[in-house]
């Protein structure tokens, strides 16, 4: 099956919803996301379309996902851009422009077909491509017991940078 990838619109945020709460039940959701089910399936309406708005467009954040040619949405992932001034993920301070992937999810049945790498590589175009600010490194944090995807993000061309928050390893590809 074709699949495309493509951004988030902001008035798909329920079906966005549907995925992000499918991706908080999945057996690694504890060690692959910062968040969890719990905390987010009781939030009102409001907060999902203000979530999938902003990642629908400008130079903050865009949400990358495959879809089949039936709307399915098989697998995403969201890029951050985080500026210098400001605070990261983990609430450190951002020395110098920088992407963060992060939600990264495929569905069991989608994996191994190859659909992450179109995401991650629409997800790394997009920050490259910005022009305010200029990127220079995309990075994510994989926990040390999710071997999975760390063996995928090696393979992707991502290597450590030896920065740990508590059981996650920060990797990164550095501007091409």
């Amino acid at each position: 099956m074709a699949y495309r990838i493509r951004t988030v619109q902001a008035d798909e945020w329920l079906t966005a919803k549907e995925l992000t709460l499918t991706a908080l039940t999945d057996p690694v959701a504890p060690i692959a996301f910062a968040t969890t089910v719990q905390d987010v399936a009781g939030q009102p309406d409001s907060f999902w379309q203000e979530r999938a708005e902003r990642v629908s467009h400008g130079t903050f954040a865009r949400q990358f996902i495959a879809e089949g040619p039936d709307g399915h949405w098989a697998g995403t992932v969201v890029v951050l851009v985080e500026r210098p001034g400001g605070e990261d993920f983990f609430d450190m301070p951002v020395r110098s422009p920088q992407a963060h992937l992060v939600g990264v999810f495929l569905r069991p049945e989608n994996r191994g077909s190859g659909l992450i790498e179109q995401l991650f590589e629409a997800g790394m175009k997009w920050a490259w491509s910005l022009e305010e600010p200029v990127v220079g490194r995309v990075r994510l944090f994989v926990h040390d017991d999710n071997r999975r995807a760390a063996a995928f993000y090696r393979r992707f061309g991502f290597v450590a940078t030896g920065v740990t928050v508590g059981a996650d390893r920060e990797m990164e590809i550095p501007r091409p």
